[in-house]
């Protein structure tokens, strides 16, 4: 990157990485400087992209806590960064250091790695395969991570042996569906990457648990349009806990009124019929969820770039918000979606955009998805905002995502 790089051209994001208990453990950063043609798919994100002016951007201007809160990052570096004497802006205990996996090892490089470990600093090895010659830097690391899609089942569990002879933690990274994360557990990975936890896993004949259908009639019941002021008040009258978190979510920073909400009935008055019923169906959302805490951190974060955005699409942000808090219902419910929209009274284009991902609607939802998860390619071919829009949207959605969820 040039030294007259504009800092505003670098898109960040993402990718959350699990423990054994579904616990978020850390997150991987995605970097790219738009200046560039650099790929930004997740098979290829980085490259020489974590240079020091990005890295320093990150930790330093942008404020990483913005995006990965008290959690760890990962961070990729190339060769010549860990080669270089540039001066790391964060400590060990905030980090772990990949090594990619297309760097040339040689003497050089491992006494580079040797250097950064005794400073303190966790070292991963990225997309790793067992090679006798890179026992030296397997000896380096607190974390190998293992490309699952990259081998047989075969493969993986002899993999997984010989690296057990090692005292590192296995990362299993891109992990997909539910049935790929339970071999990864049945084989003893420690940890976990990929979009598993956010893909529906679809279950027949499989009931709706009794709580999660009084919740999903709620959430029908918010989206009547002709639904009055006075029976919405009684619903969530009727709920005590959902009263007391709206009360707490209305006078928070997430909204950020400039004086204090007493009642609900204050707060319809002030805040108006609209408002009240999206920040419900925030709640409800949010206590349908028995899924990983990511997955409605997730899903906050997509209503908030959609939100953000919608005006570019010809949709109000009100529609686009409620659009990204929909758009994870099916992984929720372990239902499909048409099945799920139908019982909730949603407008013809935002049940096509949930189904089928049709019409302008199904473009935002795209738009959002796509970045969220790294497709940047795709993003960037749209005719929708551009990189950096959707960058500057991430950023806000993911501090105000987690904002709100301390809350509630």
């Amino acid at each position: 990157m040039s030294d007259d790089a504009d800092l505003s051209s670098i898109i960040i994001a993402r990718q959350p990485i699990f423990d054994r208990h579904y616990n978020t453990y850390a997150y991987e950063l995605l970097f790219r400087n738009n200046q560039t043609s650099q790929s930004a798919d997740l098979d290829y994100y980085s490259g020489d992209i974590a240079t020091t002016r990005v890295i320093n951007y990150s930790f330093l201007e942008l404020g990483i806590e913005r995006v990965i809160g008290n959690h760890l990052a990962f961070v990729n570096l190339t060769r010549n960064f860990i080669l270089s004497d540039d001066p790391i802006p964060f400590g060990g205990e905030r980090v772990v250091l990949e090594v990619l996996e297309n760097i040339e090892v040689d003497e050089e490089l491992i006494n580079a790695v040797k250097k950064l470990a005794l400073s303190g600093y966790h070292i991963a090895l990225d997309d790793f395969i067992f090679h006798e010659s890179l026992r030296p830097l397997i000896e380096l690391a607190s974390i190998i991570k293992v490309d699952i899609l990259s081998l047989s089942e075969s493969e993986l569990r002899h993999h997984v042996e010989r690296l057990r002879a090692f005292p590192v933690k296995l990362l299993a990274e891109k992990v997909e569906t539910k049935a790929e994360f339970e071999l990864c557990m049945e084989l003893g990975f420690d940890y976990f990457q990929g979009y598993f936890f956010c893909r529906p896993e679809i279950i027949k004949d499989n009931p709706i648990p009794d709580n999660k259908i009084k919740l999903l009639e709620l959430l029908g019941k918010l989206q009547d349009p002709d639904i009055e002021f006075k029976t919405i008040e009684a619903i969530i009258r009727q709920d005590p806990g959902l009263s007391l978190k709206l009360l707490r979510l209305l006078n928070s920073a997430a909204i950020g009124f400039p004086r204090q909400i007493n009642s609900l009935r204050e707060g319809l008055v002030i805040l108006g019929l609209k408002a009240i019923k999206t920040w419900t169906t925030l709640i409800v959302m949010s206590e349908m969820s028995s899924g990983p805490a990511e997955l409605i951190h997730m899903t906050l974060v997509r209503a908030k770039m959609a939100e953000k955005i919608a005006a570019q699409f010809g949709c109000s942000p009100d529609s686009g918000f409620l659009l990204g808090l929909f758009s994870t219902i099916d992984t929720i419910l372990s239902k499909p979606m048409d099945e799920i929209i139908k019982s909730i009274p949603l407008s013809n284009e935002s049940s096509l955009a949930l189904i089928s991902r049709g019409g302008i609607k199904g473009q935002l939802l795209n738009c959002v998805t796509d970045y969220c998860e790294g497709h940047w390619n795709k993003v960037a071919d749209s005719t929708g905002p551009s990189l950096e829009v959707m960058s500057n949207a991430y950023i806000e959605a993911c501090h105000w995502a987690t904002i709100t969820l301390d809350t509630i």
